[in-house]
């Protein structure tokens, strides 16, 4: 797993744009959930805490899933694409969680990443050709379609949620705590 430093530890901007804070603050969720995970072997990304099932690999992966999903589905209106598009989701709605135990850590970073790679792409494009107010490809059954705030919003809410876990992990594997490494 890489390393994320207090060099280069992202923080929105003081008095930025919508988008530039929005932003900013997704990229902080998620450099908090890849620190949290950083340096990890398997036995590390796997490890649970009490009674919950939820591993910081299955995290790594759920989220490689939302990132995915929220930008093929809500902004494109498409499916998403490897290796979601090959799970039956009403027979495993937990399958990517439950099969990160399977993947290697490299494995589980290089899926984040291509899949947070592929967001970022998305969205610099979407920005070159508008603001935060453009509207998402998916329709809901009333007839609403999201704009871009909404779905980074939910990403950035999706992120806060489990960077909670991710700390509780993380501390019951070898003690680290705090929220990012330059604090």
């Amino acid at each position: 797993m890489t390393d994320t430093t207090a060099d280069v530890w992202p923080e929105p901007p003081i008095a930025g744009t919508e988008a530039a804070a929005v932003l900013g603050a997704l990229e902080r969720q998620r450099a908090t959930l890849a620190w949290k995970c950083s340096g990890l072997d398997g036995t590390g990304l796997n490890a649970t805490v009490g009674a919950s099932t939820i591993t910081l690999g299955g995290l790594l992966k759920h989220l490689a899933h939302v990132e995915d999903s929220h930008f093929a589905r809500l902004w494109l209106g498409a499916p998403a694409g490897a290796p979601w598009d090959a799970v039956d989701w009403d027979v495993a709605p937990d399958w990517d969680y439950r099969s990160a135990a399977a993947d290697t850590p490299e494995q589980l970073l290089a899926l984040w990443q291509e899949s947070v790679a592929r967001s970022r792409a998305i969205v610099d494009k979407a920005l070159t050709g508008g603001g935060l107010d453009q509207l998402g490809a998916y329709t809901t059954r009333g007839g609403e379609r999201p704009n871009l705030r909404r779905i980074l919003l939910d990403l950035v809410e999706e992120y806060a949620r489990h960077a909670g876990h991710a700390d509780l992990i993380r501390e019951s594997v070898d003690g680290l705590t705090g929220e990012d490494p330059g604090r």
